[in-house]
């Protein structure tokens, strides 16, 4: 594993807390920069609980922080400037390398800030988002509507391979010999295979209307989710 896969498993793995997670949803939600007072306050938690997972989000590269007084407090008597807290930016890829640890990273953070916007279950925004991203990817490998199923399990196949999946056919059955979150998915499988299951339906999608058909079968060794012909 790269240095760079080792930080973005990092920052997933952050966001996978329960407690940090929602503490990122309330950042997303925020207009401005937020205290560690007022993340207590908002989550109804110990103010050396907001501490500890706000620094850690900054840590893994999730959050940014700056320091400012309270408004109208200034002069030697005003104390010292608080800390406060906001969502990093970050560039979007595309593409799932063959450990796509930035992506799954990206595609949380996402998830987390539509599902604190929308009021969505993060689970459901995560399907989602994943989804689209695979659509995203089909039709930036030009993806065009097959003629038939076998046609539309090869373009699959094909844009996939791509991604780092390395397809491999096993009679009726295309199973992926490479999980590009692997590590990821050892320690939180639900949320990350289903994210992985919908990236792919995504890419089936674009190749309706015989979408391969995509399901979560997981076994060890390879990726969770095997195709078959649609349709």
């Amino acid at each position: 594993m790269t240095d760079a896969d080792s930080e973005a498993t990092r920052r997933i793995r952050g966001l996978a807390d329960p407690l940090r997670r929602a503490i990122y949803a309330f950042l997303s939600r925020q207009r401005h920069a937020v205290t560690r007072d007022e993340a207590a306050s908002a989550l109804d938690i110990p103010h050396h609980q907001a501490k500890f997972h706000l620094d850690r989000l900054e840590q893994d590269g999730l959050v940014t922080v700056d320091y400012a007084r309270p408004p109208g407090r200034t002069g030697p008597g005003a104390g010292r400037p608080a800390k406060r807290y906001r969502p990093a930016e970050s560039e979007i890829a595309v593409s799932v390398p063959p450990r796509g640890y930035d992506v799954a990273g990206d595609l949380l953070a996402r998830a987390i800030t539509r599902s604190a916007a929308d009021g969505i279950p993060v689970a459901e925004a995560v399907v989602d988002v994943a989804r689209a991203r695979g659509r995203a990817i089909a039709a930036a490998r030009g993806a065009e509507p097959p003629v038939s199923a076998s046609a539309a399990r090869e373009a699959a196949e094909d844009i996939l391979r791509g991604e780092g999946y390395e397809p491999e056919r096993d009679g009726p059955t295309t199973v992926l010999r490479n999980c590009p979150f692997h590590r990821l998915a050892q320690d939180h499988r639900d949320l990350v295979c289903g994210m992985n299951c919908a990236l792919i339906d995504g890419v089936g999608d674009a190749l309706a209307p015989h979408s391969p058909a995509v399901a979560l079968e997981p076994e060890d060794g390879r990726c969770c989710v095997t195709l078959r012909e649609g349709a």
